[in-house]
């Protein structure tokens, strides 16, 4: 699923299941450690963000729970698909996040990966999770609008 949206900006993967489940309050992008086999999977395009989230430990912030397959080619120095990868962020956002995730309670999900100017960045959304009410909301409009525009199509 790669798109070029503007100059310089090549998504890799989006994790739709995020806005389905989660408000975005803000929306934050950080840097992301790799190793070599697991920049070469991820330009493979191959990734998955969908269950993944990230936690802070020992006042950094991790990646947890995403999946970046193994790299075939790379025999021995291949890496762990499940890995903890640490994201970059400055030790101001990284407070302000970790401060925001204690007394809020709110939770720090993953919207999208992209490359920008060659580099893997990752965008974090500060979220809070909808209840079930407001996912039939969500669903509802949705369904709704979809019939709206098939009745336009229809009738022009």
């Amino acid at each position: 699923m790669k798109k070029k949206t503007n100059r310089g900006l090549k998504i890799i993967t989006i994790n739709r299941k995020a806005s389905f489940n989660y408000f975005f309050q803000e929306l934050i992008e950080a840097g992301i450690v790799l190793k070599g086999s697991e920049i070469k999977s991820v330009r493979s395009g191959k990734i998955n963000i969908a269950e993944s989230y990230a936690v802070e430990k020992k006042g950094e912030i991790f990646l947890v729970n995403s999946h970046i397959p193994a790299y075939k080619q790379a025999s021995y120095s291949n890496h762990d698909p499940y890995s903890e990868r640490k994201l970059l962020f400055n030790r101001k956002e990284i407070n302000k996040l970790i401060g925001s995730v204690n007394e809020d309670g709110l939770t720090l999900v993953p919207t999208k990966m992209y490359f920008k100017k060659g580099k893997a960045k990752i965008e974090i959304a500060v979220a809070k999770g909808k209840k079930k009410y407001d996912k039939r909301n969500t669903k509802k409009t949705r369904d709704w609008n979809r019939e709206k525009a098939r009745y336009f199509r229809k009738s022009s």
